[in-house]
């Protein structure tokens, strides 16, 4: 049974709809004493940006700067055989996800920044998707799946999440590279997008642009700055998302087919310096987002509460902050976010969070390590 602030805060919001306040401001709620604690699962870790577990429970953590760690009963042992990373600025080793099947084809997925396809002298790189088998504590059958164009040697915005729907479907995330006013609402042009593979990397012949000779068939929607969260929503079955906005304007997003969410014609943010860039916060064939976070969170990671763990927040929205130190549950009512709370405060950097294998919150920090919550 949810909190009586939960029902108080979806009675809030409902008076300043009426109100017609299209920018609800929700509040966090302030829940008290928390019902967990806070447990190290694995210490010394520099910047663990991907994580997932083997069937024996054991886990496996890229670190960005470009090594993968298989840890079991707490001890790290690095996986060999890894691709060549690039790693600047944002761009490096990145996400990690089994395959829905893994137990029967052993595929891991990962994203990475690369240098493949640069040309002699230039050094830069752009997010790419590969799928691998790990055997005898290497990687094997290394297939390249998708390889974003061109390199740049920009240091932001690679993306990059993954994550399979239930038909079977991979989607993962690239940024706009720094390039917002090319890359992200030009469909002849990676970056900027939510691609849909099959797979095995084929694309999918229902793909909204799969029938367009110009455009990149690959992708599934647009108009996107930086995705750095993206997970399936374990009733409906949609991909929603996060990313991060410039100054103000971080965003919630559930992926639609073909759909324009509008990045940089419009957005809730301002340029880092304090002017606008834009004067538009919609327009007619823009997606809206689900939610926008004003001030920015600076969001990485994201998850859906599952299991019984923890009954009160079981089907809410897990967001992880970087510049804020904390995760933020963001309570839903179906496809509606009607509150927001701060859960693991003052705990660092958040650059991941997923649920795990044993219904738990498993929290990646910069500079420390993983951590989960234990309920009391």
């Amino acid at each position: 049974m949810k909190p009586l602030l939960y029902y108080l805060t979806i009675l809030f919001t409902f008076l300043a709809c009426a109100q017609g306040n299209k920018n609800i401001a929700i509040p966090i709620i302030a829940e008290g004493t928390p019902n967990y604690f806070i447990e190290t699962v694995v210490e010394d870790l520099n910047n663990p940006w991907g994580m997932t577990w083997l069937p024996d429970g054991s886990m496996l953590i890229t670190e960005k700067a470009g090594t993968l760690l298989h840890v079991k009963d707490g001890v790290k042992k690095e996986i060999g055989n890894i691709p060549a990373i690039y790693n600047r600025g944002q761009g490096g080793f990145l996400d990690i996800a089994l395959h829905p099947n893994y137990a029967e084809n052993g595929f891991i997925y990962f994203t990475y920044a690369s240098q493949q396809g640069g040309e002699v002298g230039n050094d830069g790189g752009n997010t790419k998707l590969s799928r691998a088998r790990l055997v005898d504590g290497k990687l094997v059958d290394i297939e390249d799946l998708y390889k974003a164009e061109p390199n740049s040697t920009r240091g932001q915005h690679f993306g990059s999440r993954i994550a399979f729907d239930n038909e079977g479907f991979l989607y993962f995330s690239v940024g706009d590279r720094g390039n917002r006013d090319v890359n992200p609402q030009d469909i002849t042009k990676d970056c900027g997008k939510v691609y849909r593979l099959h797979d095995d990397g084929r694309i999918p012949k229902d793909n909204p642009f799969a029938n367009d000779p110009n455009a990149v068939q690959a992708i599934y929607s647009y108009g996107h700055r930086n995705p750095q969260g993206m997970a399936k929503h374990p009733t409906t079955g949609k991909i929603w998302s996060h990313e991060h906005g410039p100054k103000g304007g971080d965003e919630i997003n559930i992926i639609k087919k073909g759909a324009n969410y509008g990045w940089p014609i419009i957005s809730y943010g301002i340029n880092y310096s304090g002017t606008k860039f834009t004067e538009k916060t919609e327009q007619q064939g823009m997606e809206q987002p689900v939610y926008y976070w004003t001030p920015s969170i600076a969001p990485c990671g994201m998850d859906f509460i599952t299991g019984n763990n923890y009954p009160n927040w079981k089907g809410d929205l897990l967001v992880g902050s970087l510049k804020f130190n904390y995760v933020e549950l963001v309570s839903l009512e179906g496809d509606k976010v009607v509150g927001r709370e701060k859960i693991a405060q003052d705990i660092g950097r958040v650059r991941n969070v997923k649920m795990g294998p044993d219904d738990l919150i498993y929290i990646a920090i910069e500079g420390q390590g993983i951590v989960r919550l234990q309920p009391n």
